[in-house]
């Protein structure tokens, strides 16, 4: 009983760490820093701007890329912020919702993953909100899974993996070289 409780509690605080250290980071300077293996930006989760509609596609692209990230090494997505690190906010996203607020928003966020990856993924996604140039963004900071995560659609699973600053689908064969060659996750 002492031993589980003691890995538990060890891994518990690893997560904590993990936490403080993505919190700790200055917003401006996180983005100033651009995209890479252990960040991604997107405009935004549902409010297609080139079509000025809602476009679902997206929210599903969004879950593609916490799968990524879980899969690897955890990470910080980034919604309300263009590829190029300009702000353009949530608030068309928040304007589509039945709950017009970040509360509504989260929640839909939430759905969405847990449908796409499962609810035991939903607890190593954590959402919060920031005021930037007037804007609000959401800052979305995933922790690395200890066990495969699954991108599902359509009943078929996906495995998807951050490869640089990118999200990748690995076909079978490279799935399995990549959870071969990850081994176990230690805590």
């Amino acid at each position: 009983g002492f031993g589980a409780y003691h890995v538990r509690l060890i891994r518990e605080r690893s997560t904590v760490h993990f936490l403080k250290h993505e919190l700790n980071e200055e917003l401006p300077l996180l983005i100033a820093r651009g995209e890479g293996e252990q960040l991604e930006f997107k405009s935004s989760f549902r409010w297609d701007r080139r079509q000025d509609r809602v476009n679902r596609g997206l929210q599903q692209v969004i879950v593609k890329t916490l799968a990524g990230f879980l899969n690897h090494e955890g990470g910080t997505l980034m919604i309300g912020v263009e590829d190029d690190g300009t702000i353009a906010g949530i608030e068309a996203d928040m304007q589509t919702l039945k709950h017009a607020n970040q509360d509504g928003f989260e929640r839909l966020l939430m759905d969405t993953a847990r449908d796409g990856l499962g609810g035991h993924a939903c607890a190593l996604i954590h959402c919060q909100f920031h005021e930037l140039d007037g804007l609000t963004i959401s800052r979305v900071i995933v922790e690395k899974s200890l066990e495969p995560i699954y991108y599902v659609e359509g009943g078929v699973a996906h495995f998807m993996l951050r490869a640089g600053n990118s999200t990748r689908e690995l076909d079978v064969r490279e799935a399995q070289a990549y959870l071969q060659h990850r081994g176990p996750v230690r805590v």
